[in-house]
């Protein structure tokens, strides 16, 4: 079974509590890939997971340093935290870009998957910047040079837009996502399904890989629990992850 490598997913909460006359500060750490983690090892896939802060430290430093992972999946983390590590931003000390490790993995015949979130493809203010880093060239979409997200607070169900073995024996139509990131399918990708008219799962090929986009979210927000219970998530991220990995 593949390898999977997961990145990102993981964030810190700094709260300001106001009672009155007082304030006091909590912070806390959490964590959404939860579903997606178990999906994939519910199959039998291998799963390593790096959590957004451990990056710097964790992710290989050279492309051959990838050679164990058939996929890796970059899930709501920005192009900086690729491309800043602490002794270049604080330091001025050069240091390998991970975002064009990664594009060079790709290219040599890894499978890449990027799902969407608020700090993925361009997001929230435009501070992902995978479309200013070298890795948005192996994607199977253009990314939008400006803050991308659909909001879709009401809902909007998935819709299959074509036939390939990813999608192959799933309902027609998913259940409701509140939401997605704006992005432009390439030429020669395929749009598998749409979400209110968005390309919302997108594969296609980059040198001797494959490379995947899924524009929403696999954890709430924007996947609300419909959609983490539906009886299909499981089959889409394992027959994703597989076509992925060639």
């Amino acid at each position: 079974m593949p390898h999977v490598l997961v990145v990102g997913e993981s964030w810190f909460i700094h709260s300001i509590h106001q009672k009155g006359f007082d304030s006091f500060t909590t912070s806390e750490y959490q964590e959404g890939g939860a579903a997606f983690l178990a999906a994939l090892r519910a199959r039998g896939h291998e799963v390593t997971y790096v959590p957004s802060h451990t990056i710097h430290e964790r992710l290989p430093t050279t492309v051959e340093g990838y050679a164990p992972y058939d996929v890796v999946v970059v899930s709501d983390v920005g192009a900086n935290s690729f491309q800043l590590p602490p002794q270049t931003f604080s330091g001025s000390v050069p240091a390998p870009d991970k975002s064009e490790l990664l594009r060079a993995h790709v290219e040599r015949g890894g499978g890449l998957l990027m799902v969407g979130g608020y700090l993925t493809f361009s997001g929230i203010d435009a501070k992902g910047r995978w479309g200013r880093a070298p890795l948005g060239e192996a994607l199977p979409v253009r990314v939008l040079d400006r803050d991308d997200r659909v909001e879709l607070p009401v809902g909007a169900q998935p819709h299959v837009s074509a036939d390939h073995e990813v999608v192959a024996g799933l309902a027609p139509v998913w259940p409701a996502l509140l939401g997605l990131n704006e992005v432009v399918a390439k030429d020669d990708a395929q749009v598998l399904a749409t979400c209110a008219g968005h390309p919302l799962l997108v594969v296609g090929g980059y040198g001797a890989g494959r490379t995947g986009a899924f524009t929403s979210d696999i954890a709430p927000h924007w996947a609300p629990p419909e959609f983490l219970d539906w009886d299909g998530y499981v089959d889409l991220w394992d027959r994703l992850v597989t076509w992925l990995a060639g």
